[in-house]
């Protein structure tokens, strides 16, 4: 039991601490850096935090999921998902260090009730936790397009990194409906919804 416990721990440990790997370069990375003021930079940067803490939030939420998972090819299918916003994660860092920013102090504690709901939602049966995985992704690509919009205009290498993601998370969602994803009650969608703009505003400010 404890040895099967050790690498989720390292897993947490690297997600919310370490510099995250990815094998795909970072989308925008050969353009100029565009000339910002001092305000729009912390904007954009801020954004971008928020950006990563959803980030820290998915990896903890497929670890959840694909620790409570019974089907060996729902786990796969997570853990593909979970590598790519892996390297969301590592974008996102970067792009905050380039904007002169710092990632959220309360990162573990998003990442830590991310890990619960994940493995609640796992332990509810595949077909919900699917479910919960694809309204996440669906929400997830509107705060993007949202956050697109937000940016500076010039800020084009934050906007090619939010692109991006947002095609990824449009993918992961499409995945997750054809193996056999369940649509969450409207109360439910609700909540996330509202959890999620809890987490948007504190994470761009602390």
């Amino acid at each position: 039991m404890i040895d099967s416990l050790i690498p989720e721990f390292d897993k947490a440990l690297r997600a919310v601490f370490a510099a995250a790997p990815t094998r795909r370069p970072m989308p925008g990375q050969d353009l100029p850096e565009a000339g910002m003021s001092e305000a729009e930079r912390r904007h954009a940067a801020a954004l971008m935090r928020v950006n990563h803490c959803g980030e820290i939030c998915a990896q903890a939420l497929y670890q959840g999921q694909a620790l409570g998972s019974r089907d060996p090819a729902v786990r796969r299918a997570l853990e593909q998902a979970a590598w790519e916003e892996t390297e969301h994660l590592n974008w996102t860092q970067r792009r905050i260090a380039e904007l002169g920013g710092r990632r959220s102090l309360l990162n573990p504690l998003w990442y830590a009730g991310s890990l619960a709901i994940g493995m609640f939602a796992g332990k509810c049966g595949d077909a919900w936790s699917l479910g919960f995985l694809a309204e996440t992704e669906r929400q997830v690509e509107g705060h993007l397009e949202d956050y697109k919009s937000r940016l500076p205009a010039q800020d084009v290498k934050s906007w090619e990194v939010l692109e991006q993601m947002q095609a990824d998370e449009s993918r992961h969602a499409e995945t997750a409906k054809c193996h056999g994803a369940r649509d969450l009650p409207p109360p439910v969608r609700r909540a996330m919804k509202l959890s999620s703009k809890v987490m948007t505003k504190l994470s761009y400010l602390v």
